[in-house]
């Protein structure tokens, strides 16, 4: 996106309460890995118009983003999973302080290894998937049978800092994960049972809702 354009938009967007300040603070000097604000902002703007009942979040990290979706959504029920016991620790800590316990559930285990437990939570309304990032198409593959019919699957960095974007063969030779995202928006947006549409946001935000089937209007 034009510079110019992404500073506005940014400036647009409402300042965070000091709660959120300081989570975002501890992610900047501890290196957390936290949604870009422009991005974030248009997925809380989205899920507030679906208003889910049950959220699917794959990557809590400090929790973050599931606090952020719960503050937007105070009558839905975010399960959220994380398989770095730190910073599920951290999670909980965090969510325990904004009082959301009762509303987020946060499991300490591996989306892949542990999908029997998560998928007994199902089914979801919405699944956000921004865990490990070279994974992200198995976990579309895994989760894809625990979306609600008229579920939504948002996906986060699609666009990997530009450089799924990247076909020259130096690049896409060191770099796995940038070569995986590129194939993981291939995927989406031939997949014969979904409709996507990527938004250049943050780092890019992929929304993925089911075509419908003949005679459904």
């Amino acid at each position: 996106m034009n510079d110019m354009i992404h500073e506005y938009l940014l400036k647009h967007i409402p300042e965070s309460s000091p709660f959120f300040v300081e989570l975002e603070t501890y992610a900047k000097e501890n290196e957390v890995p936290i949604m870009e604000p422009d991005s974030l902002y248009c997925l809380l703007q989205i899920l507030d118009i679906q208003k889910p009942k049950k959220i699917l979040e794959l990557g809590t990290a400090i929790g973050y983003s599931a606090l952020k979706m719960a503050d937007k959504l105070p009558n839905t029920e975010i399960i959220t999973v994380e398989r770095d016991e730190e910073r599920y620790n951290k999670a909980i800590h965090n969510i325990e302080r904004y009082g959301a316990s009762d509303r987020i559930k946060v499991l300490l285990t591996d989306a892949i290894e542990g999908a029997e437990e998560i998928l007994a939570y199902g089914p979801f309304d919405a699944i956000f998937i921004d865990a490990a990032k070279a994974q992200y198409e198995k976990f579309f593959h895994i989760y894809t049978d625990a979306l609600a019919a008229d579920g939504v699957i948002y996906s986060d960095n699609v666009l990997f800092k530009g450089l799924a974007l990247d076909m020259s063969p130096e690049k896409q030779r060191k770099l796995r994960v940038a070569r995986k995202m590129r194939h993981f928006n291939d995927f989406l947006v031939t997949h014969p049972d979904f409709t996507t549409t990527t938004i250049p946001l943050g780092d890019g935000l992929s929304i993925s809702k089911r075509k419908k089937t003949g005679g459904e209007s």
